[in-house]
Parts: C-alpha cells; sequence; structure tokens
C-alpha cells in the first residue's frame, strides 16, 4: 500500500503517541509499503537517529502556547490536496486531531481517498487541568467530529472504544501498543548511572518518564514519593522528561533527580537502571510507559485502567489499585519500596508478561486491518461533509 500518515507529534519529540507512530511508520516501511509521514517541522530538537525507510513531509507549524515542546500544524488542505493529486495514496491516516490532523481528513475526503484516524488523547478530559473546564462539551464535539469523519477509528483498549461509543464515535476498532523489547531490556541497566543518582546496589530507585504537565497527577506522584522516602529513607527518585511544570516540580521537589530530556535510546538505560515504576495518570489513553518499565524489569504500581488493566495481574507481575483511590495507590508504592523480595519477584514476572506483546504482533493486525478498508469503493465528497 501506498500510505500516508498525518500526525502533528512524531519523533525526537518525546511522548506517546509520537514514539507509537514512529514505531508504526518504521514497521509498515519495513514490511514493503511506501509511507509518507506529514509532520510539522521540528528544527529545534536533535534528529531522532531510529529511522527506516519512509519518508517525511515537513509543514508549517507553531508551539502550543505555553508548552513550546509539542507544536500544532497549520491547516494544509489545498497543499495535502495538490500533493495527492499529484502522488495519490490508497490510504490517509491521521493520527491527531489538530488543524493539520482535521484539514487532512477534509482533503482525502474530497478526493475520495480512504482516511482513517487514531485516537490517543483524551484532550476533553484535559481541560479542567488547564482551566477550561466548561469548554469540555466543545472539545469533546470537536473530537467526534473530527473522528467521525474517517473510515474508522483506533483506539488502544477495547475499554476505551467502549466509552467512546457510548459518547457518540463510531466505526471503532482497537489497535494495541507494542513495546519495543530491545531498547526497553533490563540487560542495560547501568550501576555508573545508578551511582550518579546517588543510588548504592541495594537502593530502590524510582522512575517517571513523561510530559511534566499537569494532566499527568503529579500532585498525588509527589505525594506517593513523600511517603515512599518516609518509610525507606534511601529511596532515590528520578524524573525524566520537560513541561510546563518542571520549573515548580524542581523547586519543590529538591531531593529528586530531574534528568531532562532524552532520545529513545538512552531512556532505555534509565528504565533499566531503575527498580520501581508508580504511574499516577487517570488521563491516559494507554500508557506506554507503565508497559516500557515492565519490560525493563520494574517493579510496577498504577490505577487499574488502560495500560494497567490489560497487562498487571496485581500481586503476580505489578500492583494495581481501584481507580482514584489515591491512598491504595501510596500503600501499594510504599511495599515496592520496602520490600526488596517483591521488588524482585514482580519485576521480573512484569518482562516475561510483555515479551509476546512485539510491535510487530501490532502492526501486522494494523495492516490488515487498512488494506481491507482501502478495498471500499470512496466517492470524492465536498470539502466539508
Amino acid at each position: 500500500m501506498k500510505l500516508a500518515i498525518v500526525t502533528e507529534t512524531f519523533p525526537p519529540e518525546v511522548n506517546g503517541v509520537a514514539m507509537t507512530f514512529g514505531v508504526i511508520a518504521g514497521e509498515l516501511a519495513r514490511r514493503g509499503h511506501d509511507v509518507t509521514v506529514y509532520r510539522p517541522r521540528r528544527d529545534d530538537l536533535p534528529r531522532d537517529s531510529i529511522r527506516g525507510g519512509f519518508a517525511e513531509v515537513f509543514l508549517p507549524g507553531w508551539p502550543i502556547p505555553g508548552y513550546p515542546l509539542l507544536r500544532l500544524g497549520f491547516p494544509a488542505r489545498g497543499t495535502l490536496r495538490k500533493r495527492w493529486t499529484e502522488n495519490r495514496p490508497d490510504l490517509v491516516h491521521v493520527v491527531t486531531e489538530g488543524p493539520l490532523g482535521a484539514s487532512a481528513i477534509t482533503a482525502a475526503r474530497s478526493l475520495g481517498i480512504p482516511v482513517t484516524s487514531s485516537f490517543h488523547t483524551n484532550f476533553h478530559a484535559y481541560a479542567g487541568d488547564y482551566g477550561f473546564g466548561l469548554l469540555h462539551p466543545l472539545v469533546l464535539a470537536w473530537l467526534r467530529r473530527v473522528h467521525n469523519r474517517t473510515r474508522r477509528t483506533f483506539v488502544p483498549t477495547r475499554e476505551l472504544a467502549g466509552e467512546l461509543e457510548r459518547q457518540g464515535f463510531r466505526d471503532l476498532a482497537v489497535l494495541s501498543r507494542g513495546v519495543d523489547l530491545r531498547h526497553f531490556d533490563p540487560g542495560l541497566r547501568s550501576a555508573e548511572l545508578r551511582r550518579s543518582w546517588g543510588a548504592g546496589p541495594g537502593d530502590p530507585v524510582v522512575l517517571h518518564v513523561g510530559r511534566m504537565a499537569p494532566e499527568k497527577n503529579y500532585g498525588l506522584l509527589c505525594r506517593i514519593y513523600a511517603a515512599m522516602r518516609t518509610a525507606n529513607p534511601r529511596t532515590r527518585f528520578v524524573l525524566a522528561g520537560d513541561g510546563p511544570l518542571k520549573a515548580r516540580l524542581m523547586a519543590e521537589n529538591p531531593g529528586c533527580v530531574f534528568a531532562g530530556f532524552f532520545l529513545r535510546p538512552e531512556i532505555g538505560r534509565y528504565y533499566a537502571s531503575a527498580d520501581i515504576y508508580v504511574h499516577a495518570s487517570l488521563t491516559e489513553t494507554f500508557g506506554n510507559v507503565l508497559t516500557e518499565a515492565m519490560a525493563s524489569g520494574l517493579a510496577v504500581a498504577g490505577f487499574d485502567y488502560a495500560a494497567a488493566r490489560q497487562f498487571v495481574r496485581s500481586g503476580e507481575n505489578g500492583l494495581s489499585v481501584p481507580s482514584h483511590d489515591a491512598d491504595g495507590l501510596t500503600a501499594a508504592a510504599v511495599r515496592l519500596a520496602t520490600e526488596p523480595v517483591l521488588r524482585a519477584r514482580l519485576g521480573a514476572a512484569a518482562r516475561a508478561t510483555v515479551e509476546t506483546q512485539s510491535w510487530e504482533r501490532v502492526v501486522v493486525r494494523f495492516e490488515q486491518d487498512l488494506s481491507e478498508l482501502t478495498q471500499i469503493t470512496s466517492t470524492p465528497k465536498p470539502a466539508f461533509a
């Protein structure tokens, strides 16, 4: 197939959506498909060394106010129509619902090109975190309109598919998440890196990787860290990532190591050199960080939803508690900080759990779904039909 992937986030940006479609684009190209990725230009970040067989078309964009690490793409309906008229793809897949993604759906429909989409981020749920709670219905209506104009919307879990269906989203299918078992591997553990964090051989290190943004529930995470430190003063805390909350978190948590922004090959060493991962977010559609931590042999604790619900069997390969049970998650994290035998047992079982969750298997299923959708006859639609 000749595939066009349109996204407003892509490596070298470090987030779950960028990582997911960086891998998927590479896997589809490796399997012989002609893949072109359309995305905003990023000259301000180091170029990711992980590339494989696909083309990239860079389009204009602008930083999100207050969050320069991420960008929105300008609407590009005219540019995309011209390109796709001259070099028609078999299918367009839109990853993000911003101005670029929405304009790509319009361009594809106007040319009669099959178009699909992905739902990755609960933007409507984030509205309250950024002081725009009253806009929740409008954001949800926008997301529903964008996705319902595509032939199929892929979501990471059946749980999320059910939630969206109840909110009026149509034609939903599951595109799960794989784990890169080469980049996330206990064998990458580094004693030197642990020493740089001030951690001795037996000291538990708690890692957190992600955007330092309000929706990640850092208030609860920091309270959990304080409880873990009280229970075991030798516990060390490492936070990798960047975002609008970083300066405040650094000021409020001088005992934590703030490691900064890393590309994927390096972040694998950070995972493997830690011992515990606590996932406190309640707005993720999946939570790639949880499966990356499990692949790296970490003992994990999190709320029972999204990736944790799919992969964690509490007490066997991690610890999970009911959603919103902050006290339960704190107690689980304290157990991991104070029980080294439990940590070791859960970490080993976690790695074994995700070893069958390869990206190749996930992409084969996605490939089959896309291939079926290209067989359906499509007729051009008016620009905003």
